[in-house]
């Protein structure tokens, strides 16, 4: 009868068995721990039912050929074929970490941009597989991953004395967590990646620039980038856009952008995402930048904003031999030269642009990241919000009147002899007038003839008029308003029946 046990070296449990007059060993990748000791014992009665029907299938159940001789546990031919536990009962091997992450990556890049394959390569080459290389994938347990990724929190990042982000570490850890969740799916063990959440991150910053800001910075900069400074902050197109916006994509009949290519790493590549295929609309500023670009650029080369040689502009480069002197010059804070997109955003929703629209103009497929990144800075560019509530406020509790609508000027309703057919004659008159005719006591100025007509049913209801019963209106839980027609047809027959004639005031 089989038996589990582990190696006193690893902790790892193995199988062991007999097949065909020999004795089986194979390993697993598993700690020694009730879990997985009852899940292993479980393969292993699954093993012996079928070898005692004959017809257990060593090669389909461990993916080889059955040994020719007994492995024992503590040699070395042991570890060259570690296994571990299937979803179905069964042991699979797994292969070299370095040669499965290899092999995922040239099945995957096929689906990803040029420069997203330089980066996953660059992660995987510098930090994942020095540190995961010589394993095999079913080795890697959820302990290596939190110390990989301790170390990693532990480099020099970007900046000056400062460690590796979150946001960085989170980049190198995704194609780690990919491989391994892709090499469980395919031998059957559970990933050691479950569980693990990605580091919290630091909210973007965004520092937006004011309009005098803008200003400053548009007449400081030097004249030959002035059009694309304005083309930046009134467009909200991305730094790759507009390095590598040509000319074919702009129309000055139209006054349009059209936004098509990309410059990444210092080659044209595709669109951030496909909401990032759009029509942009000039403005005023930004047609004349254009015009005077085209000017100095148009016809010469195929790129609006280019170097002396031809090329688009090297963002690099203008951020340390532009974009930061002309900050430290007007001494404003230095914020990367992507500030100038959320500027754009600013401003369009402080000058009351509709937020569907800006969503289109910045490449957003829908509106959220519009409101949740960008409309907390509105106030700060109007100073106007709350002001609405502020005079529906102060008007009420305070007395000041607020600003009345233009008025629209009111009908007159006016009697004929109840001998003669009844018409309702239309005559323009002022608003006091009606109203005072129809109240003696003191009312508010109403400039709207439906107002009018609800006033003159309430004096109605008071001088007991007589008023359709909500029975006589079939089909409706509430009677209709009376017209003036069917008020004097009421007075009429009231006069009739009586010997005086009607003569309430209204």
């Amino acid at each position: 009868m089989g038996s589990i046990r582990s190696r006193p070296e690893t902790g790892a449990l193995f199988l062991d068995f007999k097949f065909q007059g020999q004795r089986v060993r194979e390993q697993t990748a598993l700690a020694d721990n009730p879990a997985n000791r009852k899940r292993l014992q479980k393969v292993l009665d699954k093993i012996e039912a079928e070898i005692a029907l004959g017809t257990f299938d060593y090669e389909k159940t461990f993916n080889k050929p059955l040994p020719k001789r007994e492995v024992r546990s503590d040699s070395p031919d042991a570890a060259l074929n570690p296994t571990t536990l299937a979803v179905q009962g069964a042991v699979a091997p797994t292969p070299n970490f370095k040669e499965f992450a290899n092999q995922w990556f040239g099945e995957t890049e096929i689906t990803w941009r040029r420069s997203y394959k330089i980066t996953q390569r660059g992660a995987l080459d510098k930090y994942i597989l020095p540190h995961f290389g010589e394993k095999f994938v079913g080795q890697v347990s959820k302990a290596d991953i939190l110390a990989f990724r301790s170390d990693l929190s532990k480099l020099k990042g970007r900046g000056k004395n400062a460690n590796m982000t979150a946001r960085r570490i989170n980049a190198i850890m995704k194609p780690l967590r990919q491989i391994l969740n892709e090499a469980a799916d395919r031998f059957n063990f559970n990933s050691p990646f479950r569980n693990i959440k990605p580091l919290r991150m630091k909210r973007s910053e965004v520092m937006p620039f004011t309009l005098p800001e803008v200003q400053l910075l548009i007449s400081t900069i030097r004249m030959d980038y002035r059009p694309y400074l304005k083309t930046r902050i009134f467009t909200g197109m991305r730094t790759g856009e507009v390095n590598g916006l040509k000319w074919k994509y702009v129309d000055f009949e139209r006054r349009m952008i059209y936004v098509r290519e990309s410059i990444v790493l210092g080659e044209e590549d595709e669109l951030k995402t496909d909401g990032s295929m759009r029509d942009i609309q000039m403005s005023q500023i930004v047609f004349d930048a254009l015009k005077e670009q085209h000017a100095i650029t148009g016809g010469k080369t195929e790129y609006v904003f280019c170097n002396r040689a031809g090329n688009p502009i090297d963002n690099k480069n203008f951020i340390n031999r532009v974009w930061a002197p002309l900050l430290r010059h007007l001494g404003l804070e230095h914020r990367k030269a992507y500030q100038m997109r959320h500027t754009a955003a600013t401003l369009w929703l402080a000058s009351g642009e509709a937020p569907e629209w800006i969503a289109r103009q910045l490449g957003h497929t829908t509106t959220e990241m519009l409101f949740r990144v960008y409309s907390r800075y509105v106030p700060n560019l109007t100073r106007n919000d709350g002001s609405a509530m502020d005079r529906l406020l102060t008007s009420t509790f305070v007395g000041t009147p607020v600003a009345p609508v233009a008025p629209v000027a009111p009908v007159q309703l006016m009697a004929v002899p109840l001998s003669a057919p009844v018409q309702a004659v239309a005559k323009p008159v002022q608003p006091a007038l009606v109203l005072q005719a129809l109240a003696p006591q003191q009312m508010p100025l109403q400039s709207n003839a439906i107002a009018v007509d609800q006033s003159m049913r309430q004096q109605a209801v008071r001088a007991e008029m007589p008023y359709p019963a909500k029975a006589d209106v079939p089909g409706n839980s509430q009677a209709p308003p009376i017209s003036w027609a069917d008020m004097a047809r009421n007075w009429k027959s009231e006069s009739s029946s009586n010997s005086e004639p009607f003569t309430q005031a209204a």
